[in-house]
């Protein structure tokens, strides 16, 4: 299993710079799918229910979906795809391929990620990405991005501040701003590694 991860990581290295200028972006969390797919099934705001959408609704939820932040090319083609085909492959895509069109999106930015860990320094990442490839699922990709990736880099990132704090030779300056910080949000501890502890 580890082997097909170093196989996949590394064609994803190969696709990287290309990934990167189409993959949702993953510094804020996008909305969940099902939210997404409510959101846009509705377009003057009703509840009315998939299987009685006139076909105009169905286009309109289609092109939300399209437009939105999450949606990288498999979601785009698919999309596309039922929008060239009729009523009820619109409808299809609404109900089951949107989520596996976004789930193969997904598994690109975690691919894009896993491209870019060092394996000395981002354990926590590695460890997350291995278990949510493991699991496989629509849902557990979609997590992941979400939740799991802020919190294992936080994981991380602490870790790397605890080994600055380790270091005898550090001025006074940033070892008081590293044990502020080590208990912060993953943000600040992010941006504590990032510029903070040159800024001290």
């Amino acid at each position: 299993m580890r082997q097909t991860r170093t196989a996949f990581a590394l064609a994803a290295t190969a696709l990287a710079s290309a990934l990167l200028l189409t993959t949702p972006a993953l510094a804020a969390p996008p909305a969940a799918t099902n939210t997404a797919v409510a959101a846009a099934a509705a377009p003057d705001g009703s509840t009315t229910p998939m299987g009685e959408m006139s076909e105009e609704d169905l286009r309109i939820a289609i092109l939300r979906i399209m437009a939105g932040e999450n949606s990288g090319r498999g979601v785009v083609r698919e999309a596309s795809a039922a929008l060239d085909g009729t009523v009820e492959d619109m409808r299809a895509f609404l109900k089951t391929g949107y989520r596996l069109a976004q789930a193969e999106d997904d598994r690109v930015a975690i691919a894009t990620i896993l491209a870019t860990t060092d394996p000395q320094r981002d354990k926590g990442v590695i460890r997350e990405i291995n278990k949510v490839l493991d699991t496989n699922t629509p849902e557990a990709l979609r997590a992941f991005l979400e939740t799991g990736y802020r919190l294992a880099r936080a994981e991380d990132d602490r870790v790397a501040i605890a080994r600055i704090l380790a270091d005898k030779n550090i001025s006074d300056a940033l070892r008081a701003a590293a044990e502020d910080v080590i208990d912060g949000t993953p943000e600040e501890l992010r941006y504590f590694l990032e510029h903070g502890q040159y800024e001290v």
